[in-house]
């Protein structure tokens, strides 16, 4: 994989369902277990962030891209304890494939939430490398292929969020 991935796992999941944790135990991604430790450059998956992941993030990239996987129940305890970094981005809607939440919006393990943010910075081949480790992992692109083309193609963030407000057929807030 050439793309950077750094995971913050706070070990609040069944370590044998936990994406992440997959993703270590391959080599695939760089981890640590302390809030503190998050990195201050770089893009943070922030499910708080105001602006929208886009392929005009893609410069910030080189300095990795960074994913907690923690209990949506303790996210924003997570957020307010860690370091601030210095770009954090929401993933746009999209539609989970795990078993766990299939069908659901944004019910996103960490492996999807990685691999969409790969495939909307421009690194496809990195994304599905990150779902081909998963038996239902292809699925999550194919499902949602025509979303995260439309998000790859998108100019910045208040363009995916156009894409995204049309698609899901969304009242602008």
């Amino acid at each position: 994989m050439n793309s950077r991935v750094l995971i913050y796992l706070a070990k609040q999941c069944n370590p044998k369902a936990c994406t992440g944790a997959k993703l270590r135990r391959l080599g695939l991604v760089e981890v640590f277990y302390s809030p503190r430790k998050i990195p201050r450059v770089g893009i943070i998956l922030n499910p708080f962030s105001k602006k929208a992941l886009s392929p005009k993030d893609s410069e910030l990239l080189q300095h990795g891209l960074i994913a907690l996987d923690c209990s949506w129940k303790h996210a924003e305890e997570v957020f307010l304890r860690g370091k601030k970094p210095i770009e954090g981005r929401i993933l746009p809607l999209l539609v989970a494939a795990n078993p766990v939440n299939y069908g659901k919006l944004s019910k996103l393990t960490t492996a999807e939430a990685i691999s969409a943010s790969l495939f909307i910075l421009g690194q496809k081949d990195d994304a599905e490398e990150v779902m081909s480790k998963f038996k239902w992992g292809p699925h999550f692109l194919k499902l949602n292929g025509e979303l995260l083309n439309s998000y790859a193609d998108a100019k910045n963030s208040k363009g995916i969020l156009e894409i995204q407000r049309e698609y899901f057929d969304l009242k602008e807030a």
